[in-house]
């Protein structure tokens, strides 16, 4: 079971980078071969909707991160293994399309056989072994290598010269009759290659493991969160549940309202992939879908304004929500592509029908302070907001939220501090003469 989410959220999250920009998939990307990597983009786009198979996961690289194991293969080896069996199988004659050369032939198959042979002492080790959440990937491992074909192989001396005669037997064996059974191998080395290296950055970064709770249960416990790529990040707690479903978040413009919910919304999509997060402690219960609104683009394609692709959002969410599933919802100002009457009132009435799907999270941001005082009628809406503090005529952010509504309005200081209104002035008096 995977989570449902959409381009328009891994957009917002700046999952993956763009051009000269690096995105979240960067910070976890610590692989050692290229299908390591690979797969590490797919489980990215792949995150989990099931609270065992989350946990398990977890579970495994937390084990990795406290034992310290290091990927056993050097980069070296491991390229001039995936090199030749990537390339055209000996019996596809004909064609020279990846054709290797005797030497490169004969570095593929010693760096196969020490691959093969250092699994085999991997899995064996006390560490792996121990290890009840892998069992199931160790034992498919050891499988593969108790095939009679492999004996020769994990006999084979190490570092030990190969004659010509063994390397032609070998590659055949390895690129024509159990072909398959490598490249299947191979799989099992890259998942392993993604569990060691996010492992790594859990040490690294100091990231702590999520626990998933069930499904349906509408919780969200978070300590200590912050945006996983600020060099200087201020942390934040937060706590939802069915008695508090729904949080309406204030703050004035660069108080920091999208990088606190792109923060929260990065935790609980990480966390849904069994990878740890930037946070000091997360317990939160699984979800049917993640979808976030914090970068909405205007949809030229058809001829759509901004206010009517937020509208277009908020029905596919609501189309969602109407097939019953827990969902995890954000939205970063909502409405704000329409004149303050209309959006006053659409964020009230959107927010309140939100907050009776009590089995569903959802944290709506607005700069209509004024719509708060309508939604107290319901108890499970709370409120959030991040301050501005003056000093003097400067404005300063604490980045840390508070409980209740803001009221702060702060637009025309920063208008006056920029002054904005003399320099139109003055160039309207040089105008006249």
């Amino acid at each position: 079971m995977y989570l449902q989410t959409d381009e328009q959220t891994i957009d917002d999250l700046r999952l993956f980078g763009k051009r000269d920009n690096s995105g979240v998939f960067d910070l976890y990307n610590h692989a050692h071969t290229r299908g390591g990597e690979a797969l590490l983009k797919e489980l990215f786009r792949r995150p989990l909707a099931d609270r065992d198979a989350i946990n398990k996961r977890s579970a495994i690289i937390q084990h990795f991160a406290r034992t310290g194991l290091a990927f056993p293969f050097t980069g070296s080896m491991f390229d001039m293994a995936e090199k030749y069996m990537m390339a055209d199988e000996p019996a596809k004659q004909g064609s020279q399309k990846g054709a290797l050369s005797e030497k490169e032939i004969g570095n593929g198959v010693a760096a196969v056989i020490e691959m093969i042979q250092r699994t085999k002492i991997f899995i064996a080790s006390k560490e792996v072994t121990y290890l009840q959440e892998y069992a199931a990937e160790r034992n498919n491992i050891d499988l593969l290598l108790a095939e009679h074909a492999f004996n020769p192989v994990l006999k084979e001396q190490a570092k030990g010269k190969l004659s010509y005669t063994a390397i032609a037997a070998y590659d055949v064996l390895f690129r024509s009759q159990e072909r398959d059974k490598i490249m299947k191998l191979l799989d099992h080395i890259y998942y392993l290659d993604v569990l060691l290296s996010v492992a790594k950055v859990a040490i690294l970064r100091k990231f702590i493991f999520p626990k998933a709770l069930d499904k349906g249960s509408g919780i969200l416990n978070l300590e200590g969160v912050h945006h996983p790529e600020l060099k200087d990040p201020v942390s934040n707690d937060m706590k939802m549940d069915a008695s508090r479903n729904l949080v309406f978040l204030t703050g004035a413009n660069m108080a920091g309202k999208s990088t606190f919910l792109r923060a929260v919304s990065i935790a609980m999509y990480i966390a849904h992939m069994g990878f740890p997060v930037a946070a000091k402690k997360m317990e939160f219960s699984v979800m049917d879908g993640i979808y976030t609104t914090i970068n909405l683009p205007d949809n030229l394609g058809i001829g759509a304004s901004h206010f009517y692709a937020e509208v277009l959002r908020v029905k596919q969410v609501a189309t969602e929500l109407s097939l019953k599933k827990s969902l995890f919802i954000v939205f970063d100002e909502l409405f704000r592509g329409t004149n303050v009457k209309d959006a006053h009132e659409a964020s009230v009435a959107v927010a309140l029908s939100f907050a009776k799907k009590t089995d569903s999270l959802f944290i709506v941001s607005s700069h209509i302070i004024e719509a708060g005082e309508q939604l107290k009628e319901l108890d499970n809406i709370g409120f959030l907001y991040l301050p501005t503090l003056m000093n003097g005529h400067m404005p300063e952010y604490t980045y840390k939220l508070e409980e209740g509504i803001t009221d702060d309005r702060h637009g025309m200081i920063i208008i006056r501090n920029e002054g904005i209104l003399e320099t139109l002035n003055n160039g309207r008096k040089h105008a006249v003469r």
